[in-house]
């Protein structure tokens, strides 16, 4: 379950996008947020967190970053065994639905289009907590 002391991580190249998301999301209560700017810094940081023993228990993914994308990211976590059943939601631009489609059957939990609104953001964490319930029930 995802709850307000879950560790989530915001990986975008777009400081208003990541500011936006912890907005929304420390309104929400929510208390350890950290974020990244692109897809290296992102894997980076999920990796140092989980050999501290502190993972991360969700991430927000943009698709189109520097260096490594967002659906990079997706596929890394999904063919590692330490990151293969962390929630990600992807949140970007890319609205065409062979894109939500790719993002999904790679490994995304759900996708949000920007702009996000805290809304829409709700719904979705909802969601994924509906997810976990189903694979521990």
């Amino acid at each position: 379950m995802i709850t307000k002391d879950a560790r989530i991580l915001l990986v975008d190249d777009l400081n208003l996008i990541r500011r936006m998301l912890r907005q929304c999301l420390d309104e929400m209560g929510f208390k350890y947020i950290e974020d990244a700017t692109d897809g290296n810094e992102a894997i980076f940081k999920l990796s140092k967190a989980r050999s501290k023993g502190v993972p991360f228990d969700l991430l927000f993914l943009d698709w189109n970053m520097p260096n490594k994308t967002g659906i990079e990211v997706v596929e890394y976590c999904r063919a590692s065994e330490l990151f293969k059943d962390l929630p990600i939601i992807m949140v970007t631009a890319e609205a065409e639905k062979k894109n939500v489609l790719r993002a999904l059957m790679n490994g995304a939990n759900d996708y949000i289009v920007k702009p996000v609104s805290a809304d829409i953001l709700r719904a979705k964490l909802d969601h994924i907590n509906e997810q976990l319930k189903k694979k521990v029930g």
